[in-house]
């Protein structure tokens, strides 16, 4: 027996050591790091936002003798001249003044609320309920759920051309492989069907339709939708549908969700852009899966995923049924009048530029120009064009190489009529002064 004990506390006193308090610990089994070795993960190292990398590595210094005006961001609020509703704003109001919404929500936003979004967006043809709600900060972090929910490292996810620099900011930190499908153009930014069909493959597990666009302003028409759902269906694809600037259209814009038979749909939208009020974050992903393809599963890890942050706020949850109830539908009809006057300005006075080919949207808040970059042999591409557009102009466009598409730049179209009008003049100025005629070949002289 005493051979036993003997061995026993041997054993034990190999094992841990003795502290100072009399407590017990593991015997460390690696040596101590000799050296501090603090590193970034692999996922910061991979993330990067396309627009921020390009705007911040360029040479932007004004005309001193010409006010800035800036055309690239997305932002509504930034002149001033579209304020938000004033039921918008006293709905916040009485949300703060009730102190009911002071503490945390539930990760996936209050039952009242997502109640609130249920019955503002269901239809017949795509019912939801409150249970199909999740509540987000933003748009951007609906976008994130959604992404984070339908994908594995390794998987695709198959992105617009142009398109939101967001998804693959996302993706990419995932390890998510991104595939661009081409929008066309000369088809008013329609998508090239038959390339998009042509990336999927048995690990592509996203479709990301946004409609209508940013950056292109354009907007689906139902036929093209319907022809894009053919194609997830056929290849049995869920469909991520960025609908954040649905209803800030001039024409008919039915969402994916309502020409679905078959396809689960998570659509993401938001406050930002249709009520004006980017800054407020509040957003949500409805959950479209009326043959129970997502199953309750899905529906679980997207609420696993909201609790990792708590994450639309409180106070703008509790002003959320009287924004949507009580915003009049001519504020609405204001904003949609505003832009597509614009827009028309704009389009209007670019088309008759030699060497830009603008393309009337229909939608969002954007629009989108082409250069015809032979005829200005003084520039590289669009990111040295506009760069040069802000040095001799004060005009700031977003090149759209942060969108992937080269030798074309956005222009973003809520800024106050004069100024768009203002802006309009300069740009064109700017490319009579640089604007080169093709020169004549032997060919232009043999016919």
């Amino acid at each position: 027996n005493d051979g036993y004990f003997i061995l026993r506390y041997k054993l034990i006193a190999g094992l841990h050591r003795l502290s100072g308090n009399g407590s017990l610990y593991p015997t460390k089994v690696k040596s101590r790091r000799l050296r501090w070795d603090v590193k970034p993960s692999e996922m910061a190292n991979n993330t990067l936002n396309p627009i921020r990398a390009i705007v911040d590595g360029m040479k932007l210094t004004p005309n001193p003798d010409k006010p800035m005006i800036a055309l690239s961001i997305g932002d509504p609020t930034v002149f001033g001249n579209l304020p938000t509703d004033d039921t918008v704003i006293q709905a916040m109001k009485d949300a703060i003044d009730s102190q009911k919404y002071n503490g945390y929500a539930p990760s996936i936003g209050y039952l009242k609320s997502r109640q609130a979004l249920a019955n503002f967006y269901s239809s017949p043809e795509a019912p939801l309920t409150a249970e199909d709600v999740i509540l987000t900060s933003g748009c951007s972090q609906a976008i994130d759920l959604a992404i984070s929910v339908l994908c594995n490292p390794g998987d695709n996810i198959l992105v617009p051309c142009p398109g939101f620099s967001l998804y693959k900011t996302l993706a990419v930190s995932m390890g998510i492989e991104v595939k661009l499908y081409n929008l066309l153009p000369e088809k008013s930014w329609e998508a090239d069907l038959k390339h998009l069909e042509s990336l999927i493959d048995e690990r592509t597990s996203c479709l990301i339709v946004t409609n209508p666009s940013n950056p292109c302003g354009s907007v689906f028409t139902k036929e093209h939708i319907q022809k894009i759902l053919k194609v997830a269906s056929r290849h049995c694809v869920p469909i991520l549908a960025d609908e954040i600037y649905g209803n800030m259209v001039s024409c008919s814009c039915p969402s994916l969700a309502s020409l679905s038979s078959d396809v689960p749909i998570l659509s993401c939208g938001g406050l930002a852009k249709r009520w004006l009020v980017p800054g407020w974050r509040m957003g949500w992903i409805l959950i479209h899966d009326r043959n129970n393809v997502f199953g309750p599963a899905l529906h679980q890890g997207l609420v696993k995923l909201s609790q990792r942050i708590l994450g639309a706020c409180s106070i703008i949850q509790g002003a959320l049924e009287s924004i949507l109830n009580n915003t009049p539908q001519s504020f609405y009809n204001n904003t949609i009048g505003f832009l597509k006057s614009n827009s028309e300005i704009c389009f209007n006075e670019l088309s008759t530029v030699p060497g830009l080919n603008p393309i009337m949207p229909s939608g969002a808040m954007y629009l989108m120009v082409g250069i015809e970059m032979d005829h200005f042999p003084d520039f590289k591409g669009d990111v040295d064009f506009t760069e040069h557009l802000v040095t001799e102009q004060s005009v700031f466009c977003l090149p759209a190489s942060a969108f992937e598409y080269p030798n074309f730049f956005r222009i973003v179209v809520t800024v106050p009529e004069e100024l768009m009008v203002e802006a309009c003049g300069r740009i064109r100025e700017f490319c009579q002064r640089h604007y080169r005629p093709s020169s004549c070949n032997s060919n232009d002289l043999d016919q």
